[in-house]
């Protein structure tokens, strides 16, 4: 089994990337999806949350996640508090899923994992392939594509590692400073030089 860490700062086209590869056969293992998934009803991670952030569930016992984040990201020590309990979370569900898709015979399974590098997981794969743009076209797309105010998005991006730290790890960089099309057409290319 291959294993690619894919990664990429917010805006970056990552889920246009993994969901191309999927189309080529990987199998995607998705740390944003598993981050929904441990915060759901009966899981653990939920009733930790809202033992240790006051007003974090909704009326139908599902998490406010606007409520967490404004508390969560409040002081670092609150974001340590949510890293805490979420991140072994994380991290065995993610193992799980791993191991679930080397049981089933996969050659290449993704990681997608926005946080590959800040959480030191880059030399736990074999590859690592990061999606690259320029920070203000990362703001325009996210401004333009996800509503964002312009000062928010440049806070999200500043919030993350920067640029050239996550570029000094790359096996691979995918550029997606262009069109939608040059990206797909770097990752097809990519993808024929792993299928060899």
């Amino acid at each position: 089994m291959f294993l690619i860490g894919l990664t990429g700062g917010i805006g970056s086209g990552k889920s246009t990337v993994a969901a191309r590869l999927q189309e080529k056969g990987a199998v995607i293992v998705d740390a944003d999806q598993i981050a929904r998934e441990i915060v759901e009803p009966g899981e653990p991670a939920l009733a930790e949350l809202a033992s240790a952030f006051a007003g974090v569930l909704n009326e139908d016992g599902t998490l406010n996640r606007a409520e967490l984040a404004r508390q969560a990201f409040a002081s670092e020590e609150s974001t340590k508090t949510l890293n805490r309990i979420t991140h072994p979370q994380i991290r065995n569900r993610t193992r799980e899923r791993l191991e679930e898709a080397e049981a089933d015979g996969a050659n290449v399974v993704v990681y997608d994992m926005p946080l590959l590098i800040e959480n030191d997981e880059a030399d736990q794969v074999d590859h690592v392939l990061v999606v690259d743009a320029p920070d203000e076209v990362r703001v325009q797309r996210l401004v333009e594509y996800r509503g964002l105010e312009a000062a928010d998005a440049r806070r999200r991006i500043a919030a993350q590692v920067d640029r050239e730290t996550r570029l000094k790890h790359a096996d691979t960089i995918l550029d997606n400073s262009g069109s939608k099309d040059s990206l797909l057409a770097q990752v097809d290319e990519f993808w024929k030089s792993i299928s060899r």
